[in-house]
């Protein structure tokens, strides 16, 4: 699935690893704690911590202080990291078509999917 994905991204300038952590902030379009996008995505702090600071250093998100709690950082997107999910919206589409899926079948292979992660106790996307 990731060899299908890149040359999409690459065409945003995104690793799929990067993708995953912007469509989560495009999701809600509130900061999140570097906890909550590591839980939701399975990745432990050591694995995000990298592709946040890279994603930073391309001004498409930034790190800030959690107001109510110093130790804890959260992360925002910037009005460029919005302004990215403009040219993000056709990657699902163009991947269900890579792999002849239409949505109904997406969602099935994506519930096994995460059935397996779930079975090796990676958690779930």
């Amino acid at each position: 699935m990731v060899r299908a994905y890149r040359p999409l991204l690459e065409g945003l300038g995104l690793t799929y690893p990067q993708y995953l952590v912007m469509l989560t902030l495009w999701q809600t379009e509130e900061a999140q704690s570097v906890g909550q996008i590591g839980e939701l995505l399975g990745l432990d702090s050591g694995t995000l911590t990298p592709v946040l600071r890279r994603l930073e250093q391309r001004g498409l998100l930034e790190r800030l202080r959690d107001p109510e709690d110093e130790r804890r950082r959260l992360i925002a997107l910037t009005e460029t990291g919005a302004e990215l999910r403009h040219d993000a919206e056709g990657v699902p589409e163009k991947i269900w078509a890579t792999v002849s899926l239409d949505l109904d079948g997406y969602n099935d292979f994506k519930n096994q999917l995460n059935g397996v992660a779930e079975a090796f106790g990676a958690g779930h996307q």
